[in-house]
């Protein structure tokens, strides 16, 4: 209960922000440093993405090493700008920028995927981006990645890099017990049917007993977006083109129908209601289940804990989500983010700060420690990354699975429950489809009432 006294304080907090028109002021403006120029100090935040510059094998890297350089080499032209840089844990970034909401201690830039900080555009408490996205980056970027950082063709998210989203599954048990047809080749992404992926786990079941053929969780919101996408298995497409959610339609009951079937048979990890994706993703490590979720930064992990010696060495591959429409796959886009403090000058700069690393031609190549977003770099660092090609390859797939829409955080807390309820026996899951599509739809009129950039 103090928990959520709490939450709805802070969101007070930050209404009144928005209400007071934002604005840390000037605090971190100063006098002038040098001529008619004024010295400016950004505040840039991020979340752990990857360690070093380019590399997690330079010296001395850690998480803040990129933004390091990156201000370091800004300063070369803009030594009047004083550049601070501070890691936030990722489970603690909702509620650090709750706090600096309230007290007005904003940070000028956030760097993390962009669904994490699409509720902060509904809030009104970023800037758009549009003025520094130009003709050159439009054309090198995929529109499927514009796609996920806009809101009412308001680029919010300044794109950087990818993590795209997929299964994968251990190829050397699908050898053991005859199923290699199944198997794509070592750096492809495979795409089954929906029969075919209940052939994959029937045979696996029944022929290595001992092993959970699917990794299945449900116990928090966490890793949630693997589940909401095997709700789109049989083409429901979970929003409506309108925003609203339409999940109980005859082809999202069908979908978690088939989720329930394969629990029920055995297919997948037992007590699924219980487990978290962290949980299951160690079992898939510990070869106690054949398929899980993955994505590419998890992947790369894995195969290094491999070579490490930290994983038995096993043959991991890639593949979609099946789908009987088709294949489906979605990607986290790692972004910037520039709040709206209020002080312009400062916004400019923390603006032209934002361009300057997501543009220069030496720092964008560290997009390869996730995936690149931009073409050009994808094939200057193509040999160094095997599986590019197919991730390439695969973007005709991606969905924008949070669909940019207002109180996401919301549903993804709404969501889990009714999987849970289905899984216990609770509810059958027509009954967890429509109450979540009526839970869910409340959320989101909620949210697009307190939306200020959609009115």
């Amino acid at each position: 209960m103090k928990k959520k006294m709490l939450s709805s304080l802070l969101v007070l907090g930050v209404a009144g922000l928005v209400l007071s028109g934002c604005g840390t002021g000037d605090k971190k403006s100063s006098e002038t440093a040098k001529g008619d120029k004024k010295a400016e100090e950004v505040e840039v935040w991020l979340t752990p993405q990857w360690k070093g510059v380019q590399s997690p094998t330079e010296e001395g890297a850690d998480y803040d090493s990129f933004f390091k350089e990156a201000a370091k080499k800004y300063n070369e032209k803009n030594p009047n700008v004083k550049i601070n840089v501070q890691v936030i844990p990722g489970e603690q970034r909702s509620d650090k920028l709750s706090v600096a909401a309230q007290t007005k201690t904003l940070p000028d830039i956030f760097f993390d995927s962009s669904f994490a900080l699409s509720e902060y555009a509904h809030m009104g408490i970023l800037t758009p981006l549009n003025d520094i996205v130009d003709e050159q980056s439009k054309k090198d970027i995929p529109q499927s990645i514009w796609d996920n950082v806009t809101i009412n063709d308001n680029v919010y998210f300044y794109p950087f890099g990818h993590n795209p989203g997929t299964l994968a599954y251990n190829a050397d048990m699908f050898k053991e017990v005859g199923l290699d047809k199944y198997i794509g080749e070592e750096h492809d992404i495979a795409t089954w049917s929906v029969d075919d992926l209940t052939t994959i786990l029937k045979t696996l079941k029944e022929k290595n007993p001992d092993v959970a053929p699917f990794g299945l969780f449900a116990k928090n919101n966490q890793g949630d977006t693997w589940n909401m996408s095997y709700m789109r298995m049989f083409g429901n497409p979970f929003f409506s083109k309108d925003g609203s959610i339409i999940l109980n339609e005859e082809s999202g009951e069908k979908a978690l129908t088939y989720l329930n079937d394969i629990r029920e048979k055995g297919y997948t990890t037992k007590g699924a209601e219980s487990l978290t994706s962290n949980d299951v993703n160690a079992m898939f490590q510990n070869k106690q289940t054949a398929i899980n979720f993955t994505n590419s930064v998890l992947f790369s992990g894995i195969q290094k804990d491999m070579e490490d010696g930290k994983v038995d060495k096993f043959d991991m591959r890639l593949a979609n989500i099946p789908g009987e429409k088709q294949p489906i796959s979605f990607t986290y886009v790692t972004s910037s983010v520039v709040f709206d403090t209020g002080d312009k000058e400062r916004m400019e700069t923390a603006k032209d700060f934002v361009k300057f690393y997501s543009t220069d031609a030496e720092l964008v190549k560290a997009s390869k420690n996730t995936l690149p977003v931009r073409e050009s770099v994808s094939k200057e660092v193509a040999t160094e990354l095997p599986y590019l090609e197919a991730y390439n390859k695969n973007s005709d797939y991606v969905i924008n699975f949070s669909n940019n829409t207002p109180g996401y955080a919301e549903l993804r807390n709404a969501f889990f429950p009714e999987l849970q309820a289905v899984f216990t026996g609770e509810k059958t899951p027509k009954e967890a489809v429509d109450n979540f599509t009526d839970q869910g739809n409340r959320i989101i009129e909620t949210n697009k009432k307190k939306s200020v950039i959609l009115k």
